[in-house]
């Protein structure tokens, strides 16, 4: 039977080779880590001894345990302002972080129901992308485009540059939503996270200056790596957050 003192010794070189793993950039700012039962079995100890080693990271600050997503790598959350219209690329590179777009799908489609209700029935662009920031998964976006206006684009364009440069049409607003979400199998698996995961759902439609909606879109992103940041020009006499409202059968 191992003496208390090797089972000490054993869950601090647990502690330093997950350091080192960190520090080579194996796992990633924000990232999440191998679950507990993956790391007992990977190092051959039990989970309280793997438990023992995250808690020394943590203290150190390198690590963070969340409801729903197990261990990750410790990031500040990538804010996102409200208060203008803008592209998470802007976001990302206000905050000084490297981003990335991978297209995953680009089809030409019969408008989802949520859709048809904004443009009409008829058949539109359906672009599916994940937006990484610094190397790792950020978000999941799905954007609606009408034929008309999405019938001269490829998938290299939209690959290359945003929506908004190049519609050529000029923007003038957008109306947005965010509420809570689990993440399902598809998402959890292009975001790195557990299924079922808490994520925050930024649905938004985008209009042009005559206020006809030009693009509807959908963004998933893991709630532990994102917030969003509303800037009041002035006070109000109501202490309730800006635009909170009821939903009705949330179920």
């Amino acid at each position: 039977m191992a003496s208390p003192s090797s089972r000490t010794i054993r869950y601090r070189q647990i502690a330093s080779e997950l350091r080192t793993r960190i520090d080579a950039g194996e796992f990633g700012a924000g990232q999440i880590l191998p679950s507990e039962s993956a790391m007992s079995k990977e190092y051959g100890a039990s989970r309280v001894t793997i438990r023992k080693s995250l808690d020394i990271l943590r203290d150190e600050g390198r690590v963070e345990s969340r409801q729903g997503f197990g261990w990750s790598v410790t990031a500040d959350p990538l804010p996102q302002s409200l208060a203008r219209l803008g592209t998470i690329e802007d976001q990302l590179e206000a905050s000084n972080r490297t981003s990335q777009r991978e297209v995953l799908s680009f089809a030409f489609v019969s408008a989802p129901e949520r859709v048809a209700a904004v443009f009409g029935e008829g058949i539109v662009l359906e672009v599916i992308r994940r937006n990484l920031a610094d190397g790792q998964p950020f978000a999941r976006v799905t954007v609606w485009c009408p034929e008309r206006l999405g019938g001269r684009l490829t998938r290299d364009d939209v690959a290359a540059s945003p929506f908004y440069g190049l519609l050529g049409v000029d923007l003038a607003s957008a109306t947005q939503t965010i509420g809570a979400g689990a993440a399902d199998d598809s998402d959890a698996g292009l975001l790195g996270i557990p299924a079922g995961s808490p994520v925050l759902v930024c649905r938004r439609v985008t209009c042009d200056s005559l206020g006809e909606p030009i693009l509807v879109s959908e963004h998933v992103f893991p709630s532990h790596a994102t917030e969003f940041v509303v800037e009041l020009a002035q006070a109000s006499d109501s202490m309730a957050p800006t635009g909170l409202r009821v939903v009705e059968n949330p179920a």
